[in-house]
Formats: C-alpha cells, sequence, structure tokens
C-alpha cells in the first residue's frame, strides 16, 4: 500500500504542480515574442495535469476502497474530489477556450513577424487566463490541505 500511497502523492503534486506556476507564463505584461514562446511551454505542460491528475484520481479512490478511512461523505474525501472536479472545470472549461483564441491568433501567418506588445483583444484573454490560473491555484492549495490535514 506504501507504494500507491507513493504513487498517489507524486502524481498529485506532477498533476497540479503546473497550475501553480502558469500565472509566470501567463502573465498579460508579455510581449508577443514572449507570449509565442510561453505558449509552447504551456502546451506542453497541459500533459502533466492531464496524466498526472487522472492518476492520483484513480489512486485516490483505489486508497479510499482498500483502505479504511470511514465514509466517503467525510468533508477531506469528498471536498478532495469536488475541488479536483472544479479545478478540471476552471482549466478545462475557462482557460483552454481562452487558451486555443491566443494559440489561434499567435499562428496567424500575418501575425508571424510581429514584435511588441499584443493587441488590446490578447491581452484580455492573457488577464482572463491569469484569473482563472489564480482561482485554480487556490483551489490546489485547498486540495492539498485537505489531503494533509485528514484525519
Amino acid at each position: 500500500m506504501e507504494w500507491l500511497i507513493l504513487l498517489h502523492v507524486l502524481s498529485a503534486i506532477i498533476g497540479v504542480g503546473p497550475t501553480f506556476f502558469a500565472h509566470v507564463l501567463t502573465r498579460p505584461d508579455k510581449t508577443i515574442e514572449q507570449l509565442k514562446v510561453t505558449t509552447d511551454l504551456n502546451k506542453r505542460l497541459e500533459y502533466f495535469p492531464k496524466i498526472g491528475g487522472s492518476i492520483a484520481m484513480l489512486t485516490g479512490f483505489i486508497l479510499f476502497y482498500i483502505g479504511d478511512y470511514g465514509s466517503f461523505a467525510q468533508l477531506w474525501i469528498l471536498g478532495s474530489v469536488l475541488l479536483y472536479v472544479f479545478i478540471q472545470i476552471i482549466v478545462i472549461g475557462f482557460i483552454t477556450p481562452v487558451s486555443k483564441k491566443i494559440n489561434e491568433w499567435i499562428s496567424l501567418p500575418e501575425n508571424e513577424h510581429l514584435t511588441g506588445a499584443p493587441p488590446e483583444e490578447i491581452q484580455r484573454y492573457l488577464v482572463k487566463i491569469d484569473r482563472y490560473f489564480y482561482m485554480a491555484s487556490t483551489l490546489g492549495i485547498l486540495l492539498f490541505i485537505f489531503m494533509i490535514m485528514k484525519p
């Protein structure tokens, strides 16, 4: 069971981890050149939450069912699952669609040689994404608190 706990903790850290520093990559003060680099990095980082988060959920449910943790309705268990679901909703439902709009703009041939600050519309998208990442990070911190402070 120790290896399963280790796998669960590591996959949770790896899965939620990128959310905590994504703000650095999506700050609204980016130049177009920086935005191109950070967009590429964000695409690569998307795999960590998808894979790590899925493994964390799976191992969490397995640990619950093979362990002696009591009722599923306990705040730390149910709260952890709900927080994870809310994080996924924020990332998949809110961040990803706005990121796609930015990626589409960056990939337009007419924008290939642009430099300086992105247009106001793109900056507004970056502000939105930044706020969503702060929301997801806050929920991620609460998730880790629930998992660490469990009875």
